[in-house]
């Protein structure tokens, strides 16, 4: 397995596992109906212009098997959140493992992946917004050294209002 940044012909895949993750660890949480009209032919456009437009710090990094080809991603990049200083805090924007290879520490790989990415551009503080309902990634993420800083939003970008909590990391490097 390696991790390496993502490139415009790996949009197709990223929409891919973007999709499927959704459809398998949102269920039950998300309406049935927004899990089953995902569709990502209507992603893959979007993710080849975000992965050709990011601009260091903001990146895409991809896990890819050798006979797989990609089965997961990180997506960081500076704090989009109004209460938070983009010039030091950075943000995990998302990240998603397909459910195959979940269990083998290939999140874990991501999640360092992205960590040191914003590492390197500095950033001593990252946050990420997690479903409040999602127990299984908020137990990933607290094993990995995250903790619910208090702040909550409610999405309804995903077929219904969900809350979602905002998770901290501070590294002992950076800005």
């Amino acid at each position: 397995m390696i991790v390496r940044p993502a490139t415009a012909a790996d949009a197709e895949a990223l929409a891919v596992v973007q999709v499927r993750t959704w459809q398998d660890a949102y269920r039950g949480q998300v309406p049935q109906e927004h899990l089953d009209q995902l569709d990502p032919s209507r992603r893959h456009e979007p993710w080849r212009r975000w992965v050709e437009e990011a601009r260091p710090p903001a990146a895409t990094l991809v896990a890819e098997d050798e006979a797989r080809g990609v089965v997961g991603f990180v997506s960081v990049s500076p704090s989009r959140d109004a209460d938070t200083d983009p010039e030091h805090v950075g943000e995990v924007q998302a990240i998603y493992l397909l459910p195959e290879h979940q269990g083998r520490g290939v999140g874990r790989l991501l999640m360092d992946a992205g960590l040191s990415r914003l590492a390197q551009g500095g950033y001593r503080e990252v946050v990420l917004w997690v479903l409040e309902t999602n127990a299984s990634a908020r137990r990933f993420y607290e094993a990995g050294g995250w903790r619910a800083d208090g702040a909550s939003k409610r999405n309804d970008t995903r077929g219904a209002p969900l809350e979602e909590v905002r998770y901290r990391y501070r590294s002992r490097s950076g800005r």
